[in-house]
């Protein structure tokens, strides 16, 4: 059914096209100059035509009618193929981009209208500018509102749309501090405490993935490594665990910055874009993102700070597991992985031994104790 309507539209307007390519035949000055007899008119044929107008003006839109009813299977097949084309492409695009490539096209062809109009009166070109001016800033409306799609939503959604929203009070700011974006970057995923977190409630929000760290892990877990192989498997159970499992918020997010190389410059600029918090264990990106002002949640950082306050002078039980760096120091750990330095430890290597703290030391890396054993005391 739709085949035949736009076959009955493209006929009508190669029938139309005829009688205005016989019009303009018959207004010519080579068809005036052959034909004279000016005695037979029709009514709505203007005054001055004879019965050779009249016929080339039937010629013209029989003709013009049979190339569009022959030729309109062509055009509709080609049509066809580049709606279905066109339809694929949006299909493909988050709606996002659709509604920014829309808004850019709209504001590009409305200053191509503005520009174009004043070069109408210009004699050969200027009948033409209008319509290279509409290709070319629609275009550029589009592709820029496209890349910019970020920036865009994020400026409309903070415009003053009511006088109401100059006035939030204390309560509702808390509200919208507890529901920005916490971005996750690869080795944060991988770490995998992430979801003990989440589930424990002390982690509120949406969580973000970026496509491009998606690529990454997704890149690890091919790796021909075996050790980089399970890590980034590792990372992708992690994902799809806070997903099913813990019913958490996770939306995976398809901005990328194609002039941006590095995965950890990419993470910052998405969450300036997005005005939300890096969650990630690595220090140096940590140092970098809060030097261009993004918040940031360090895991190492609250793993450090719950565990359990340790003073110098108080008693505990170690397992010594190995010697240490300097001459006669074991090494045990705690329950946590807080590493102990036991001073003449060595010799009760393989032992359980009461030990007596002397300081502690806190790093960027973590926390060691450093201790001694407890005179005339040994555990099993």
């Amino acid at each position: 059914m739709l085949d035949k309507i736009l076959r009955f539209i493209i006929t009508v307007l190669t029938v139309i096209a005829g009688l205005m390519t016989a019009k303009w035949i018959s207004t010519s000055s080579f068809f005036a100059s052959m034909v004279s007899n000016e005695s037979l008119r029709i009514g709505f044929i203007d005054s001055g035509d004879t019965i050779a107008t009249i016929l080339i003006f039937i010629v013209g839109g029989i003709s013009g009618g049979a190339v569009g009813f022959f030729l309109s299977p062509f055009f509709i097949k080609h049509l066809m193929k580049f709606t279905y084309w066109v339809e694929s492409r949006l299909n493909k695009m988050p709606i996002y981009d659709v509604l920014a490539g829309s808004i850019g096209l709209a504001i590009g062809l409305i200053i191509s209208n503005l520009i174009g109009s004043t070069f109408m009166h210009v004699p050969i070109i200027g009948n033409y500018i209008p319509g290279v001016s509409s290709i070319i800033l629609g275009y550029l409306g589009m592709n820029i509102a496209i890349n910019k799609r970020e920036e865009l939503f994020l400026m409309l959604v903070s415009l003053p749309w009511r006088g109401k929203e100059k006035e939030k009070d204390k309560s509702k700011d808390k509200i919208i501090e507890v529901e920005q974006y916490k971005i996750l970057d690869t080795s944060v995923i991988i770490d995998g405490r992430i979801a003990d977190i989440c589930a424990s409630g002390f982690v509120e929000g949406p969580l973000v993935v970026p496509v491009f760290v998606l690529e990454e892990l997704q890149h690890i877990a091919d790796s021909s490594d075996l050790l980089k192989r399970n890590r980034g498997r590792r990372g992708l159970d992690i994902l799809n665990r806070m997903q099913k499992e813990l019913a958490l918020s996770v939306q995976i997010n398809t901005s990328d910055f194609d002039d941006i190389a590095e995965v950890d410059s990419k993470l910052v600029k998405l969450a300036q874009v997005m005005k939300g918090k890096l969650v990630t264990n690595d220090y140096n990106l940590n140092k970098v993102a809060e030097l261009q002002g993004v918040k940031v949640l360090n895991i190492n950082e609250l793993s450090n700070a719950v565990k359990p306050v340790v003073l110098p002078g108080e008693e505990m039980i170690v397992h010594v597991v190995k010697d240490g760096k300097e001459l006669g120091q074991g090494i045990g750990y705690l329950d946590d992985g807080t590493m102990i330095v036991v001073d003449s430890g060595k010799k009760h290597i393989g032992d359980t031994i009461g030990v007596l703290v002397t300081s502690v030391l806190q790093t960027a890396a973590g926390r060691m104790i450093f201790a001694k054993p407890k005179a005339m005391e040994k555990g099993a």
